[in-house]
């Protein structure tokens, strides 16, 4: 029986973990814990600390910038060094493909991080300063996942979704982007605790998706019919350097899949399945 905290109660990304968790009672006994306030810095009693606490899906300006790095790096180093001072044996650190600072691009396993927001480099600094707390005995895993979604999901899933609910047109661009399902990342922290294992990793679907292919998708469920004419791929992708929203939208950013090989999901779910559920859900 491994002994979970998750630091970030209520959290998105944190209620579907220990829902995962909970499905396996023979394994795991599942706690949660609010960091937002007054917290205890003893995590006696536990194996494990998945930390996802964080802010993300903000406007950064110049009047937030400063949360970013109390909460993203400030808050995990000091649940990971009470971690550490409880006798806890394994953190798992949330982090983000963020890091890379790539809007557009393919990442292997030779890309330097090189973030340019307030997020991504709140998350970098995290991870530098965690990595330094890391021994045989207090073992650090740092989580670097692409897009999120899920049912009841935030950030950009949501707004691509609305569009391909009321769009009758939407351009056709065979674009690839690397994407993860919160039931599959579930299933990897699941074996990730398991193994005990720290580590850098890189967790996805094992397959890309492609902008249009998601909202044909997300239009099927849903029983509509959306136009997708070809013809637009150059324009769009000449954009895609230039215009920050074009590129996150048809732009190509992934993983290697290489890079995702570790406890990957070999029931995972395809993607027609995924965005139904998710849809479903919304």
């Amino acid at each position: 029986m491994i002994r979970v905290l998750i630091t970030g109660a209520n959290s998105y990304i944190g209620t579907h973990i220990e829902a995962q968790l909970a499905s396996e009672p023979e394994g795991f006994q599942v706690s949660t814990r609010d960091m937002r306030d007054d917290w205890s810095r003893d995590f006696s009693g536990f194996d494990a600390v998945v930390h996802v606490a964080g802010i993300a899906h903000q406007k950064e300006n110049e009047d937030n910038a400063q949360l970013y790095y109390d909460v993203n790096r400030d808050l995990a180093i000091q649940a990971a060094k009470a971690a550490k001072e409880s006798g806890v044996s394994q953190f798992v650190f949330l982090s983000s493909m963020s890091v890379f600072g790539m809007t557009c691009g393919r990442i292997t396993m030779d890309t330097k991080p090189a973030p340019t927001t307030h997020y991504g480099k709140s998350k970098l600094e995290a991870e530098a300063a965690l990595q330094v707390l890391a021994n045989d005995k207090f073992h650090m895993a740092v989580l670097r996942p692409p897009m999120i979604y899920g049912a009841n999901c935030k950030g950009n899933y949501p707004r691509l979704s609305k569009l391909a609910q009321k769009l009758p047109v939407f351009p056709s661009v065979r674009n690839e982007r690397s994407m993860l399902y919160i039931g599959t990342l579930g299933v990897f922290i699941s074996q990730l605790l398991k193994s005990g294992e720290g580590g850098c990793y890189h967790p996805q679907n094992n397959e890309y998706v492609s902008t249009d292919a998601l909202v044909h998708q997300i239009a099927a469920v849903h029983h509509k019919r959306i136009w997708q004419p070809k013809g637009f791929g150059w324009l769009l992708a000449a954009l895609c350097r230039y215009v920050g929203i074009v590129g996150k939208v048809f732009g190509t950013l992934t993983y290697d899949q290489a890079m995702s090989e570790a406890f990957r999901d070999q029931q995972e779910l395809t993607f027609a399945e995924t965005i139904a559920l998710t849809e479903v859900g919304n």
